[in-house]
């Protein structure tokens, strides 16, 4: 219950006596002596008339600054013995907010004299401005303090942190104002002020204890540690209201509404723990689910896990289900809201990275803070396919997963926990570890918007932008348009790009006639990014852009989307993006150019047009508002130097980029760590749609830069070669904050751009065999064709074994996802880790993979012919379709594989070592049986 700071006085004193009561700031301030007087001789008849003519001991700020700074009234005492007073008249004990609100005024005022006294030029200040009292306007502001009302909770705040509280924000309006009619500038006054109120808790607690009895509730609840209790629940509340109630506020990208304002619950389907969706289950709203699952007790061992694809509103939808918990079900359940993008290393103990990730004081100083039986907290976990780990390994996210299942197992069996965890992340991410999920996820997958979110989507959007939507629809609806595109256009993040761009006319049917969905994808991205940088943004340089300057910008903000992406797709240093810069002519003189028209800075602002922000590390980092952002710019700067190296040269050159200027860009753009699939998809998409692209010729170079990178060339030429200078440049970086790059020494800078031009070639052949023209020039064989004199059967795992250098996955994990379709036949990979490889439709016909770990490896359709698989372990394997005629599988662990019945008799015709397999399955061997 909240109480007035002063009125409680006058209203359960003052009617003992008959007193009258005055108006006048002046006599108020004079009727504060009074009280001293009073309070002094013991004079109780004289205390209630003087009580009544005072509207809070602040009054006395009516005064002429010169009596005040010279004043020896004694405001402490006055208060204390005002408390002391009240409880021997009521015989009650006066509350923590009564007590606060009273003892507050006087240390407030001791904190302003002391102030005032030790001004070095006070003599000259009050000669020039003591000796006025305050204005009649002031008077009633001043006058105004005694009402004001705060109850318990806002009484503790101003216990602990005075200058953070109502009370500090309402004494300093007034004292500013009383001070800046004076004369003093409104700057300073406010500064006195702040000092005042941060200097009012040395006066303030010792105040409380000296009033004895009459506040012992407080002493007691202070001397049990309530400081530090209440300080804990307060780094909460604030917590909440700047990290979480502050989320959906926020503008989407450079509109004027906020996500609240636009935002559409989804629908989620249920996901088994096979990864399959659960047919039989209609599907879930997201909220209703989270809402349900967050307070069904049953289910307290259980973790949240939604799954979802790029743009489909995973994270909007963590910022408002984390809002909606701090306003209807805190403090019941406390939202923590963790982007772990911003978690830069993975502890063994979960906790410890939960505490880093949150760096608040409740976390920071208690040990406890977990097992505080009043408190359950709900972890939202946003993006784990966006965790800064070791080379973003899916052993990594192994990893995270299992401390994540375990932590919630601990929160169910333990009864001073009863945390709560909800994660999300990109569905493809998960492909590599699907059958390594801990046993206690309950998953669902956000689905795109059907017909009626869609619409409701549209209705918000026609509001909020002042329009029409009916257009905009007919255009998403319409049967001309590709099922693949209307698919998109389902997803939050593309449906608001290609809304915008109707709005401003930017938007055409034909645009997306014949394509596919990458390739949908990629022109809107390009469209949008087109759309930025000529309609929405033109004053970037307070006119129109030239063609030139527009090409120029695209550069910076591909240049930008490299260094995020190599940066560990979370931010990059604006300064690292400048260096970068220094070589392109064409960006230089659109910044050069920039410079003398804006204040700030021209990057800043080049980076502003196409939703960047300030990174989260500082203003001198930006990062991308949408991680798709940056893999689509990304694939774009790969794009610009991928299509000059395929270019030819004139009669005094070969080619267009001479051979060893390749071989440093090379280096310089792939070493780093792995291409990622989105980035090659958008980068496959983009190279294919020139019509000036020469995939052969591209693909001789980058094939002859294989063999070369293989044999040794660049990392055993003498310094400084091209692993050292890329590693040299990389130390620099290094003084921008890199994490993902703090452990590349040049051989593991060698090893990615290896594993990086194998994805490229792959890619590569992969499309050529698309293309009857194409299909007879390209062939990648990694290990060279059988038969020939460049063949080399062994080739493929020493490069699996020099890529231990980074770790025991890196190869699988890198190009291991990229394989699809490879020629590996005859070769050997003897004992060679290859768990969740993608052999999907490859030729391994007679390859030799005697003791190779292969577990939940891909090979479907595969042609393993006559392939050695003797003690291999196949646990969990791919092997539907797979032809394993005259395979051997003497020793080799078959557990849980999977297979088709209906393809097993004619695909394991003649199989050697049936016999000595290990954990055959049932159903597999009543194939063969009845073969």
């Amino acid at each position: 219950m909240a109480t007035r700071i002063w009125k409680f006085l006058t209203t359960d004193i003052k009617d003992l006596f008959s007193t009258d009561t005055v108006t006048s700031g002046v006599d108020a301030a004079n009727a504060v002596f009074g009280l001293a007087e009073a309070l002094q001789d013991a004079e109780i008849e004289k205390l209630a008339p003087q009580i009544a003519r005072v509207s809070s001991l602040l009054d006395v700020l009516n005064l002429p600054l010169a009596k005040l700074a010279e004043s020896t009234l004694p405001f402490v005492s006055i208060a204390t013995g005002l408390l002391k007073f009240y409880l021997e008249t009521t015989q009650t004990e006066p509350s923590l907010a009564q007590s606060v609100g009273l003892v507050s005024q006087a240390a407030y005022l001791e904190s302003f004299r002391a102030i005032l006294v030790g001004l070095r030029n006070r003599e000259q200040l009050l000669k020039k401005i003591g000796q006025e009292p305050a204005s009649e306007g002031v008077q009633r502001q001043i006058r105004q303090l005694g009402e004001l009302e705060i109850d318990d909770k806002e009484a503790r705040r101003a216990i602990a942190f005075f200058h953070e509280s109502k009370l500090a924000k309402a004494f300093n309006e007034a004292l500013t104002a009383r001070l800046t009619e004076l004369g003093i500038k409104p700057e300073a006054a406010i500064q006195i002020a702040e000092r005042v109120a941060r200097n009012t808790d040395e006066y303030m607690l010792p105040a409380l204890i000296n009033a004895g009895e009459s506040v012992k509730q407080l002493v007691d609840w202070y001397r049990l540690g309530g400081r530090e209790v209440f300080e804990k629940y307060f780094s909460i509340d604030s917590y909440l209201s700047e990290r979480i109630q502050r989320r959906p506020l926020e503008r989407v990208f450079d509109e004027q509404f906020s996500f609240r304002d636009i935002y559409v619950p989804l629908k989620a389907q249920l996901i088994q723990k096979n990864g399959e969706p659960d047919s039989n289950q209609s599907p879930v709203q997201i909220e209703q689910w989270a809402r349900q699952l967050l307070n069904d007790v049953e289910k307290g061992d259980r973790v949240l896990f939604i799954q979802g694809g790029p743009g489909r509103g995973k994270s909007v939808f963590c910022r408002m289900f984390a809002d909606w918990v701090r306003q209807h079900e805190h403090p019941r359940w406390t939202p923590i809201l963790i982007r772990l993008r911003d978690v830069r290393t993975l502890e063994k103990d979960f906790e410890e990275t939960l505490r880093k990730a949150i760096d608040r004081d409740f976390a920071e100083n208690d040990p406890g803070w977990l097992t505080d039986r009043n408190i359950r907290f709900l972890f939202l976990l946003d993006g784990f396919d966006e965790l800064l780990m070791e080379g973003r390994t899916s052993g990594g996210l192994e990893e995270f997963l299992r401390q994540v299942g375990r932590f919630q197992e601990s929160c169910a069996h333990n009864s001073e926990k009863g945390h709560r965890i909800l994660v999300t992340g990109r569905s493809l991410s998960l492909q590599s570890i699907e059958r390594l999920m801990p046993p206690n996820l309950e998953r669902v997958e956000l689905l795109p918007m059907d017909d009626e979110l869609q619409g409701q989507w549209l209705a918000q959007w026609g509001e909020l932008v002042d329009a029409d939507p009916t257009h905009l629809k007919e255009i998403l609806h319409d049967p001309r348009l590709p099922d693949r595109v209307q698919e998109l256009t389902r997803e939050p993040l593309l449906l608001y790009l290609l809304a915008a761009m109707h709005r401003d006319g930017e938007l055409r049917l034909e645009m997306f006639e014949a394509a596919s969905e990458a390739s949908a994808k990629v022109l809107i991205y390009q469209k949008t990014l087109d759309w930025v940088l000529t309609k929405q943004r033109p004053e970037l340089l307070n006119r129109d852009l030239t063609e030139l300057e527009t090409e120029g910008l695209h550069r910076i903000l591909a240049e930008a989307g490299l260094c995020v992406v190599q940066s560990g797709g979370e931010s990059a240093a604006i300064a690292m993006i400048e260096e970068r810069l220094k070589s392109d002519d064409n960006a230089k003189s659109l910044l050069e150019a920039a410079q003398n028209r804006l204040q700030d800075s021209p990057l800043r602002n080049a980076l502003s047009a196409f939703y960047m922000e300030s990174g989260r590390k500082g203003s001198g980092f930006v990062e991308f508002t949408h991680k798709s952002f940056s893999e689509f710019l990304c694939a774009e700067r790969l794009k610009e130097a991928i299509e000059d190296w395929s270019k030819g040269g004139d009669r005094r050159r070969e080619f267009y980029v001479p051979t060893e200027q390749m071989d440093w860009e090379i280096y310089d753009l792939l070493g780093y760590g792995g291409l990622t699939p989105e980035i090659v998809e958008y980068l496959m998409v983009l190279l294919i749609k020139n019509s000036e692209f020469d995939p052969i010729c591209l693909f001789n170079r980058l094939e002859n830069f294989y063999l070369r990178w293989y044999n040794g060339e660049f990392i055993d030429a003498p310094p400084e070669n091209l692993p050292q200078r890329k590693m040299r440049l990389i130390r620099q970086l290094l003084r921008y904050q890199s994490p993902t790059l703090e452990n590349l020494g040049q051989r593991q800078i060698d090893t990615y751009v290896g594993l990086n031009v194998i994805i490229l070639l792959s890619e590569l052949h992969r499309y050529a065999q698309t293309d009857t023209q194409l299909k007879e020039k390209i062939s990648f064989y990694l290990c060279g064709q059988s038969g020939t004199n460049d063949s080399d059967r062994f080739r493929l795992l020493r490069i699996i074994s020099w890529s231990y250098c980074i770790h025991v996955w890196t190869f699988k994990e890198i190009a291991g996802k990229f394989l699809k379709g490879i020629d590996l036949s005859q070769v050997a990979l003897r004992g060679a880790y290859l768990i969740h490889t993608n052999f999907e439709e490859a030729n391994l016909e007679e390859i030799d993979l005697r003791g190779a770990d292969l577990r939940y490896a891909n090979f479907y359709k595969a042609n393993l012919r006559r392939a050695d698989l003797s003690g291999t372990n196949l646990s969990q394997a791919i092997l539907i379709d797979a032809d394993l005629s005259g395979a051997c599988l003497a020793g080799a662990n078959l557990s849980q594989v999977i297979v088709t019945n209906k393809t097993v008799q004619e695909n394991w015709k003649n199989v050697r070592g049936l016999e000595t397999v290990i954990n055959l399955p049932e159903n597999l061997k009543q194939q063969l049986r009845s073969e």
